[in-house]
């Protein structure tokens, strides 16, 4: 395989699964921030984080947390995490998101960051976090919002994967879009509040944010 195909392979495995925070910078600094404000103290309790990636925010909730497991789907970047963050109070589990391996109201706070929109089964993932929330419990989501003016996960094109940040592809009709990007979801309000439908569950609030252009 060549260098072209090699590093096209590893960009289509990163837009299947995402790719974690590798390097704390001021937006992981801001989110951060938003995710302690939104936890109401709860992040002091039992906290889960849903795809913890390479455990860069876990890392940052471990100290306050009263016990903190991340989960994550790659075996590798698990191992990672754990060698991160592992200790008495802390653990990494190698498992995915729509069939959670912990009882009912286990958490005070799960965090799912840009997680849920490369799932099989997004309603199915939602429906688990919901099961392991304590009552009164919070869920703290990150998702990619519909109308954001770049699909950051690349798009497929004529068969092929084309890496990087595609500007207006989420504006194309639902059909198309989907058609272009057939690997990662995108939510509009009215979408997450369908998938929400039925469970046990307040939405408190909810913030667009446009990461991009904080700075403009």
């Amino acid at each position: 395989m060549g260098n072209d195909d090699h590093t096209q392979n590893i960009s289509a495995q990163a837009a299947e699964r995402g790719e974690p925070s590798y390097v704390w910078r001021d937006g992981q600094k801001r989110r951060l921030k938003m995710i302690q404000t939104a936890a109401e103290g709860r992040d002091s309790g039992v906290v889960l984080e849903n795809g913890c990636g390479v455990g860069a925010y876990l890392k940052r909730l471990a100290p306050v947390a009263t016990f903190s497991v991340g989960l994550e789907v790659e075996f590798d970047r698990a191992r990672e995490a754990l060698n991160l963050v592992g200790g008495e109070r802390s653990s990494v589990i190698n498992a995915v998101g729509e069939e959670l391996p912990f009882p009912e109201d286990t958490f005070d706070l799960i965090l799912s960051h840009e997680v849920l929109e490369h799932v099989d089964d997004d309603v199915a993932c939602l429906r688990e976090i919901v099961r392991c929330l304590k009552p009164g419990g919070r869920l703290i989501l990150f998702c990619p919002n519909r109308w954001y003016p770049f699909e950051t996960h690349g798009i497929y094109w004529k068969g092929k994967y084309h890496f990087g940040n595609k500007f207006g592809v989420n504006y194309l009709p639902r059909k198309l879009r989907d058609k272009l990007a057939p690997h990662v979801n995108v939510y509009t309000t009215k979408d997450l509040q369908r998938k929400l439908n039925g469970l046990p569950v307040e939405v408190i609030s909810r913030k667009v944010i446009f990461g991009h252009f904080r700075r403009l």
